[in-house]
């Protein structure tokens, strides 16, 4: 074990053997320190939204296709021009080191070994260079929360710029924190430095709460911060935190080369749709003008398969990862794309799907049980 002013961190490096991704859950909560399990796992209010994440999967069911004459499923994509060994990817998620010393370095290690896209938060543990140097030339994209101090966030861009990544995540649903009530009952506030606020501001996040330092975030974000962005770095922009046709349509509008649905994994505007439900109403504004991505409550190969067959053409996960990564460091977050991987060949086979191509034309019935 390692300590950061007094936090314990887990240095394990090991594969990991397990039934399910939820079973992750329940074992790493065992050696993440309370305050910081509860950061990383809960979300805001009742967590209504969270729950709703999960059971909005149930709303569709996969039609089996068994004369489909095919075997050897196989799950390498293109999307934004880089070719991936799978469609599921790496959502970004602050504060890594709360999981493990190593933090979003072993995060990137893990996900590269798994030919898979990293996403970097702006709240890393580890710096947007560390990071990028973790995944050893592997694609990655730097999450930008947009800071109200325009050298901050062009700071932040440059950097990342000069790490390589591929293109800018910039997140939109976080203007204000949402309510979480584990970290007020916990008293949280993160033990570690953000490296990347040490670097470029004056402070460093350490002995803040998640509320605090989204206000020094910017509270109005349009379509006009999405062309700055753009303009500013020539890098491809996708927008992160659509749950509307209408919202999806205005980034699309002010240049935006992806769109990103998510709630934040439950974690902001508590009562809202799970983001599952409102995928298809999304893609099919979308209309194919540029990838869709897609994360919330993903636990599940039929997961996976359900968001791309309607659509989605990533598929991201945190938590679990973060909980592969708190057991077993990069060898860990590894075990969770490969056990995820494995349960969507599975999938795929009995679906009669041979290529991820193939999943965006099957077959999801609505029935309401």
């Amino acid at each position: 074990m390692a300590f950061t002013n007094g936090y314990e961190q887990n240095e394990n490096e090991t594969a990991l053997k397990f039934l399910n991704l939820n079973q992750l859950e329940t074992e790493a909560k065992k050696i993440i320190p309370t305050g910081g399990f509860g950061y990383i796992s809960s979300g805001s209010e009742d967590e209504w939204t969270l729950q709703a994440n999960r059971k909005a999967f149930q709303h569709r069911q996969i039609v089996p296709k068994a004369l489909s004459n095919m075997e050897d499923p196989q799950t390498d994509t293109t999307v934004f021009g880089l070719d991936l060994k799978t469609p599921i990817m790496m959502a970004p998620a602050a504060a890594q080191g709360l999981a493990h010393a190593k933090g979003e370095v072993d995060t990137a290690k893990g996900v590269a070994k798994a030919g898979a896209l990293m996403a970097q938060s702006t709240y890393s543990s580890t710096s947007i260079a560390d990071t990028a140097a973790g995944g050893n030339g592997a694609p990655q994209f730097f999450q930008l929360y947009m800071s109200k101090d325009w050298a901050f966030n062009h700071a932040l861009l440059d950097e990342a710029k000069k790490a390589g990544v591929k293109a800018i995540i910039l997140t939109v649903d976080a203007t204000v924190g949402g309510y979480r009530e584990a970290d007020i009952i916990n008293n949280f506030q993160f033990p570690i430095p953000m490296a990347n606020l040490v670097k470029f501001s004056e402070g460093d996040g350490e002995g803040k709460g998640i509320s605090e330092i989204y206000a020094a975030a910017a509270q109005k974000i349009g379509p006009d911060d999405v062309k700055r962005i753009i303009d500013y770095t020539d890098l491809p922009v996708i927008v992160k935190g659509i749950e509307s046709p209408e919202d999806a349509l205005y980034a699309i509008g002010a240049g935006a080369a992806g769109v990103y649905v998510s709630n934040h994994g439950g974690r902001q505007l508590n009562g809202g749709p799970a983001s599952f439900d409102v995928l298809e109403s999304v893609t099919k504004a979308v209309n194919h003008q540029v990838p869709v991505i897609f994360d919330s409550g993903v636990r599940r190969g039929s997961d996976v398969f359900k968001a791309i067959a309607l659509g989605a053409d990533l598929v991201g996960i945190g938590r679990p990862a973060i909980y592969g990564l708190a057991l077993g460091g990069a060898d860990g977050v590894y075990s969770v794309f490969e056990h995820l991987n494995k349960e969507l060949k599975i999938v795929m086979q009995l679906a009669g799907t041979k290529t991820i191509e193939d999943i965006k034309h099957a077959k999801l019935l609505n029935i309401q049980y």
